[in-house]
């Protein structure tokens, strides 16, 4: 036990020398074997992960996804999606901020990153909102609050993450985050109008549009339910497999970009580099988590820790919530990705020991992460848009996202006390 929390130490104080966190997992990972198994079994160790990450045939769905999510991002559907529900509700008060929800949840749908949804949404829906006099404030913390549906509604990259780390079944994970997905748009919407009642200057009313008006919006969005009855509908349908389901989305995004004359020999590169690199990222960070969650595992931390609980005397679903609290405040202080990958191979085989469904504590992680990107003082949403934002203060961004992380808190704790809202769906899977 000793040796493990001592790795942690490490990392952390790694992390406090900027080391980026894959070299840190990564090293941690390597000397921890090496000091407590011997450097042989180490580089045995590290030489198989590697390799059975490198070429395992479940991990192709995470650059599948993030292609088809840059080749949608550069085909402009984030236009559509928006216009199409602008034109619906926009003459609400308000009403340019649930379509901005709207459209991030459409959107989540074919993106899957969280960033990148709330970076799209910043170029599309900001100047509406600013021209008709939007507060800065409700504008970037619907924003950010709207970007974290990409990684709850599938696909979703961390549920691919999860799916990898924990062997958990990627297509239902991806089934059990589409009513949770749902579910929480609807509350963005509510603390909306709650805002909004409170102080009507946040967001005056736009102006109707006509019904003709609305159908040419609607037939605007035509590509987006294609791709994501094709992806979504193949996967649950059990046509294909959540892999083979990724090809096919990352086929028709670049189809639909490239009748839709967006795409250049040019644009066609940088789409490839930025997929390539935001790939090696990820695969650095799984190969490192990896090799440190089998220093772990080769320690008695894990026992000790459920040894611990369990002389605790507390009930199975008190013992999650604790999970979620300590899940809550280190996302407050902690990249969120960074978060995941260190306490996964501690939590998740105790999780698993108390009978709860992994499926069911997969969804509650995704709903941590979206907590995080949105909690002052380190959310990268806030961050991203205050990046892309420069005219928009940091301060201002952080006071209108703390009624939509109130809301997420409460969406966590209704997933808690009912996991059937996450785990009905794949039920019904073959």
């Amino acid at each position: 036990m000793t040796a493990a929390l001592l790795g942690f130490a490490a990392i952390f104080l790694l992390a406090l020398l900027r080391v980026p966190l894959a070299f840190a997992m990564g090293l941690v990972g390597f000397a921890g074997i090496g000091l407590t198994r011997g450097w042989l079994p180490a580089l045995a160790s590290t030489a198989q992960v590697v390799y059975e990450t490198g070429f395992a045939y479940t991990l192709s769905v995470i650059p599948l996804f993030i292609l088809m999510g840059n080749f949608v991002a550069r085909a402009g559907l984030a236009h559509e999606l928006f216009a199409a529900a602008y034109a619906f509700i926009g003459h609400l008060r308000g009403g340019l901020a649930h379509a901005t929800v709207a459209a991030c949840a459409g959107f989540g749908a074919i993106c899957g990153s969280s960033i990148a949804t709330a970076a799209t949404m910043s170029k599309v829906a900001y100047p509406s909102m600013r021209k008709l006099g939007y507060s800065d404030a409700l504008s970037t913390g619907v924003m950010a609050a709207g970007g974290t549906l990409g990684i709850m509604i599938p696909p979703s990259t961390i549920m691919v993450i999860y799916g990898i780390i924990t062997e958990t079944n990627i297509g239902k994970l991806f089934a059990a985050g589409v009513i949770p997905g749902i579910l929480t748009a609807a509350m963005l919407m509510l603390a909306i109008v709650v805002v909004t009642s409170r102080d009507p200057e946040h967001a005056p009313p736009g102006e109707r549009a006509s019904w003709p008006q609305r159908w040419r919006a609607l037939r605007g969005i035509w590509g987006v339910l294609v791709l994501v009855l094709v992806v979504l509908g193949g996967i649950y349908g059990g046509f294909f497999t959540a892999t083979e389901g990724a090809g096919f989305g990352a086929a028709g995004a670049f189809l639909f970009a490239l009748l839709r004359g967006k795409l250049t020999w040019r644009s066609l590169y940088e789409v490839l580099v930025e997929s390539a690199r935001t790939t090696a990222m990820l695969f650095a960070l799984l190969i490192a988590a990896t090799l440190f969650a089998n220093f772990v595992n080769f320690t008695t931390l894990p026992g000790d820790l459920k040894d611990w609980i369990t002389h605790l005397g507390l009930s199975p679903t008190m013992v999650v919530v604790a999970m979620m609290a300590i899940y809550v405040i280190l996302g407050t202080v902690m990249e969120e990705l960074t978060m995941v990958l260190l306490t996964i191979p501690l939590f998740f085989p105790i999780v698993t020991s108390l009978g709860f469904d992994p499926v069911w504590f997969g969804v509650l992680i995704v709903m941590i992460v979206q907590i995080g990107l949105i909690s002052p003082p380190v959310g990268m949403n806030l961050f991203v848009l205050n990046a892309l934002l420069p005219n928009v203060g940091l301060n201002q961004i952080f006071r209108g996202c703390w009624p939509f992380v109130l809301v997420m808190v409460l969406m966590l704790g209704a997933l808690i006390a009912f996991p059937q809202l996450s785990l009905w769906l794949p039920s019904l899977m073959k």
